[in-house]
Order: C-alpha cells, then structure tokens, then sequence
C-alpha cells in the first residue's frame, strides 16, 4: 500500500508454531487453523489469553465515520422528517469487527483506508482506542473516509446508506508485500464486502497459501460474490436478507433459509454461518445438521448497528482460540447480546470480562 499511516503500534508478528490445536475446515481446498498455542478462553477462566506466540486476527475491511439521526419512523417519498438528535461515530463493518477483536483481547490487527480529514482521524484514534494495531492502515489523499447515515428507529432498528468513499477506491492494483505478509502470519481473517472484491480476493489467496482460514460478512456490496473469492472462503456468514439476495431464494422460515444454504454449499462454500436476528443464528456444515444458537436476550435493545459485526467477530476469535464451534456461537450470542444495549457501533463493543461474566451468569 503508498503511504502507510503513521502510528503508535508497533509491528508483531508472531511466529508460525507446531504447538496447540488445529481446526479442520471442509471447503474446495480443505484448509485448518493453524495451531495457536494459547488459554482457553473458556468461561471459568480469568486470564488474558494471549501470549507471544498467538497468531492474530486479521480484518481487512471498511472504516467508516457513521452519522446517527434517531427518528421514529423511516420518511416516506417526498416527506422531511426531523430526528431527534444526531452524532457522528466511528463505525464501519471492517473497522467494527477489528475493534470488537481487541476489546476481547485478543491480538488485532486493521488493513484498510482512510481519507486525510477529519473522519479519518476519528475511525483511527477509534480503532487505536480498542486495542487494535494500525500498521496496516493507508491515508489516501484523492478519496473521502467512507461515511454513512444510520437512520436509528425508536425499536432500535436501523436502515443504512453508505458512502465508500476511500474504502472503495485508491486501492493500489496489487496490494502490498507487507500488508500480505501480516495476512500469512494470521490465526483468522475476516473480510466483508465494503471494499472492492479484488481486494478480498487477493487477501483470500494469500491466506489461504498461508493456511489461514477466511471468514466472509456477506454485507455490503449488493452483487453477486464473485466465485474466485468464494473459492477461497472457508465460512461464508450472511444475514437473512443478504442470503436472499445471494441466492435467489427466501429465507423467512428455517426450511427456507436451509435451502438456501444448500444453495451456498453448491456455490462452493461448505460452512455457513446465518445471522438470524432475534432468531438467533446457526452454523450450517455440508453434511452434517445445522447447529442452531437462540439469542441470549438483552433487557434492553437501543440500537442493533454492528450486532452482526459484533457476532462475527466473537465468533472468529472463539473459533481461533480452539473452542468447538457450538461454544463459538454461544460466545458470540452473548457478545451481540451486550453490543445491542449501547448505542452506536464501535462504542457498543463489548470487552471480554463482561461476555464472560454473561456467559457466567447463565
């Protein structure tokens, strides 16, 4: 990448090691977690997990600066409607889940771009603030930061507009050495689809040469995924809505959603893992029965922006941390459960004592 931002992190990679536990994945090319020898981070126990031999969770992804106006309902064609208070936050899918990874703590690290205003600074100090390593984030100079409008509704629910900004361009043809080399170096990496797919695709060969598997949020882009990322994906994790887009398909009951899936596996992702809302979610592996996770219900619900996010990205560094995938799914209920009683995206992360002590209190 030009001009790499000047940051406080220092660079950490780890090691590959022959130590610990490994993962299988079924996909086209099976691939497995690399053995990473750390704690569990099983709920009877209160250490920090890592040390100085854990591979990392790598997000490569969007930033955004997120404008909240809370209203009470959506304007209709043609009408103004006034909202009661209005914010500008960090936020952004990418920027959301690295965060969400340093506040578990879990060694983080954030590939993506920014613009040289002030948004950029926001979603940096943001991202610094969460923990996670900036080494990898590019300032670009001929593109905005990416922003968005959240139109946050009385229930909680939300509708998005986004702007890509310098998430979708300035992108170098090929991306650097360095940023690649921290994508072999990975446990885990996430991706989504807030940048462009060759991006995604590049990252995705990389990790998979390395061994490192790749999860893929199917938010964003409104287009069919591309089958050479696909080929490289080892869990595809989409939401109701974006998992009928992607196949054509409904998915408003179980069955239906099963099907689609069955879809998905066709495509060439074998594992999929569908974020139901106040459903739930459930783990779905060609061959096997899907594994289903109730949400864990919050006494409260102020906004579910970077729910999913947060979901995904517990998910992930359970699953990296060896955790069998039925604990993965109930990590991460807590962590959404958490993340939906605060407003706004990255300030509703929650940090890795208190989804313990919810999955305590249980």
């Amino acid at each position: 990448m030009r001009g790499i931002a000047a940051v406080s992190s220092k660079h950490w990679l780890p090691p590959h090691s022959n130590n610990g536990k490994s993962f299988q994945f079924s996909n086209n090319q099976p691939s497995s977690i690399r053995p990473n020898p750390l704690p569990s981070f099983a709920i009877n126990s209160s250490k920090n997990p890592t040390n100085s031999n854990t591979l990392p969770l790598v997000v490569v992804g969007s930033a955004n600066a997120d404008i909240y106006v809370e209203i009470d309902r959506l304007p209709r064609e043609g009408e103004t409607v006034s909202a009661a208070t209005g914010q500008t936050l960090a936020g952004g899918k990418g920027a959301n889940q690295a965060v969400c990874g340093g506040k578990l703590s879990y060694p983080t690290y954030f590939v993506g771009q920014v613009g040289e205003d002030a948004h950029g600074k926001l979603i940096t100090e943001a991202l610094e603030g969460g923990g996670v390593h900036l080494d990898y984030v590019n300032t670009v100079s001929d593109a905005p930061t990416g922003h968005a409008v959240v139109m946050l509704q009385s229930g909680g629910q939300n509708s998005i507009i986004i702007v890509g900004g310098a998430n979708m361009c300035c992108w170098p043809d090929a991306i650097s050495d360095d940023a690649l080399e921290v994508v072999r170096r990975a446990g885990i990496v996430l991706l989504q689809r807030e940048i462009p797919d060759s991006v995604n695709i590049q990252v995705a060969k990389a990790a998979r040469t390395a061994g490192a598997p790749v999860i893929l949020d199917a938010g964003g882009i409104d287009a069919p995924i591309p089958s050479e990322l696909l080929n490289f994906v080892d869990i595809l994790s989409p939401n109701e809505s974006e998992l009928a887009r992607l196949t054509g398909m409904p998915t408003e009951s179980f069955e239906q959603i099963s099907h689609a899936v069955t879809k998905c596996h066709k495509m060439g992702v074998k594992q999929v893992l569908v974020k139901l809302g106040d459903k739930g979610s459930a783990l779905f592996i060609e061959g096997e029965e899907p594994i289903r996770q109730p949400i864990i219900s919050a006494p409260r619900v102020l906004d579910t922006t970077g729910a999913g996010d947060t979901f995904t990205a517990a998910f992930a560094v359970a699953l990296v941390e060896g955790q069998s995938r039925k604990e993965c799914l109930r990590f991460a209920a807590a962590a959404a459960s958490l993340c939906v009683q605060v407003k706004g995206a990255i300030p509703s992360m929650p940090d890795r004592k208190s989804v313990l002590d919810l999955l305590h209190s249980l």
